[in-house]
């Protein structure tokens, strides 16, 4: 870890405030994993965040806006985010998101698959959609036309749209875990 944990006592001012609405919204939508230390300190990307406020508000606010208000269903979401996760190898990504699958009652067969980086031979219509949009994303180059018809097909303008968003927000975050070397919790 690049980046020492913050004690919830040593955060500035600037850095409290934003410290308090991350708390909240991990309780809300990213509570089936380890993200706040026993003493109060955020762990994963939040940690970071803190460590440049004015940056950090500027992506927890996207990361609420794609968390909070999110129309994608959840399943095709984790799929997204689990594909953007295992192509950069971001360990933290991986784990969180894995808890929130498995939460959510994903196959243990098929987050093996998606972490492995393959597609898993079950999907429905939309998580299909969802894994082929992230995939093509993350190996870069335009998105080709075909796949981005059948995002709008299967979840309409708005929803093709935020899946896009999706998977460069978690790219920006898979970037931020890897680049300060953020940890996985340890399990008992």
């Amino acid at each position: 870890m690049r980046l020492p944990l913050i004690p919830v006592e040593k955060l500035s001012p600037e850095q409290h405030a934003i410290y308090q609405d991350m708390r909240a919204g991990i309780g809300q939508k990213f509570n089936a994993f380890v993200a706040i230390r026993d003493d109060g300190a955020l762990m994963g990307p939040w940690n970071p965040w803190l460590h440049e406020p004015a940056i950090g508000k500027a992506i927890w606010d996207l990361t609420k806006a794609m968390s909070m208000e999110a129309s994608l269903p959840d399943n095709a979401r984790q799929i997204a985010i689990l594909v953007t996760g295992a192509h950069f190898r971001a360990a933290y990504e991986i784990y969180a998101h894995v808890a929130v699958a498995e939460r959510d009652g994903m196959s243990e067969e098929r987050l093996a698959t998606l972490c492995a980086g393959e597609k898993p031979v079950d999907l429905s219509r939309e998580e299909s959609a969802a894994y082929d949009v992230a995939a093509a994303l993350v190996s870069g180059g335009v998105l080709p036309r075909p796949t981005y018809d059948v995002a709008v097909a299967a979840f309409g303008q708005h929803g093709a749209n935020e899946l896009v968003y999706l998977v460069g927000l978690y790219c920006l975050v898979s970037m931020t875990l890897n680049g300060f070397n953020v940890p996985v919790p340890e399990r008992e």
